[in-house]
């Protein structure tokens, strides 16, 4: 007996030196904000660039400063360094600008931007571990889940959009190499101004991260009523969220189409599938209460956006839907293909395959190399119209 209780004290005695060290910074919630970390925080804005230690907030006032180097010299032209220089940058024309270049292993924990002009013509890029090809290529309003170009508000765990026009993403982001996030603003005339922070921690890994992948898609309008979210992901991840701007061109109800997951090698019919759209969605019945479309937002699923027409210039009725799969994702070995029916009522209680304009934003994690995105359309093809 004695020499089980010495066992069973060493063992208590290894198991809690194991698991009160080596804590990495990673995985963070309200059960372990309490634990110390060695992980380095680091904060990357135009106020500093490369996030470096003790390097924020050194822009002086200077008129003839470069562009993005002093922007605000004007109104800090009284106070001097370190009073609010360089808050924000500006992007140009047919520019990409580069928001932040990281050297890991680290991952980032918060995105928080404020981009001006048509969401549509700003395109967010990240690139994994100096990769040729971007792991998220998207516009920028519809990466956030503001697909139309107009505010609404958006409180989940992975993003929250706060008034006036505040983006926030959440999604942890791991890398072991290198991190690198640009912007294209691909307005044919306009130049915008983004202010911008980036938060991030530089630690340790875990040899099974997955990285971080968004892919947009649009459809307007869609022919086949058959609308692809995303094909062509190859490899082993998990499918964590998916954001869809949808407009309507007919009367009636809209949202009958099942959603659909072919996963490793289905063929014609997939491993799951919906009964609904805003049962996807987590809603039920039209959405409706009241007689009413009744927007919602939570922690996992959200109808959050009802644009109605005015009788004027807005023709169509206009939404906005979110479901992150982050307590259920997703998983697949070698392949997913994820498909939504666009599918609506008519006469005699028959199906009606609808012709809407669609954009999605499908988010997933997997292990690099990614299978090459389409082809992102030009700004003719992405504008809301």
């Amino acid at each position: 007996m004695k020499r089980i209780i010495l066992l069973l004290s060493i063992s208590l005695t290894m198991y809690a030196g194991y698991s009160q060290s080596g804590f990495n910074g990673l995985d963070m919630n309200m059960g372990n904000l309490y634990r110390m970390s060695d992980a380095k925080t680091r904060s990357i804005s135009p106020e500093n660039f490369t996030g470096e230690k003790g390097k924020g907030g050194m822009a002086v006032p200077d008129s003839d400063a470069p562009r993005n180097t002093a922007n605000a010299s004007h109104a800090a032209r009284d106070l001097g360094q370190g009073w609010k220089v360089n808050p924000f940058i500006r992007i140009q024309s047919g520019e990409t600008f580069t928001l932040a270049e990281i050297e890991g292993p680290g991952a980032i924990q918060h995105i928080w931007m404020t981009p001006t002009g048509n969401w549509r013509f700003s395109i967010i890029r990240i690139y994994w571990d100096d990769e040729e090809t971007p792991s998220v290529e998207v516009p920028v309003g519809d990466f956030f889940g503001m697909g139309w170009g107009e505010y609404a508000p958006l409180n989940s765990l992975a993003v929250c959009v706060n008034p006036g026009s505040a983006f926030n993403c959440y999604w942890p982001m791991p890398f072991r190499k290198k991190c690198k996030i640009t912007m294209e603003n691909i307005n044919d005339k306009d130049d915008m101004r983004l202010y911008y922070q980036i938060d991030y921690t530089l630690t340790d890994v875990p040899d099974d991260a997955a990285y971080f992948h968004a892919q947009f898609r649009r459809a307007n309008s869609n022919e086949t009523s058959d609308y692809t979210v995303v094909d062509n992901i190859k490899g082993k991840g998990h499918f964590v969220g998916l954001y869809m701007a949808w407009g309507v061109t007919n009367n009636g109800w809209w949202g009958e189409g099942e959603i659909k997951f072919f996963i490793d090698g289905d063929g014609k019919f997939p491993t799951i599938c919906g009964t609904g759209t805003e049962d996807y969605f987590c809603g039920s019945y039209g959405f409706i209460r009241d007689s009413q479309y009744k927007e919602y937002s939570t922690p996992y699923a959200g109808f959050h956006q009802v644009i109605r027409p005015d009788g004027t210039y807005k023709s169509q009725q206009r939404f906005g839907l979110y479901r992150w799969h982050i307590m259920d994702p997703v998983r697949f070995g070698k392949d997913l293909r994820v498909t939504m029916q666009d599918l609506g009522w008519r006469h005699g209680g028959r199906y009606l395959p609808q012709k809407s304009d669609i954009s999605s934003v499908a988010y997933w994690y997997q292990a690099e190399p990614h299978a090459k995105f389409p082809k992102l359309p030009e700004w003719e093809a992405l504008e809301v119209n």
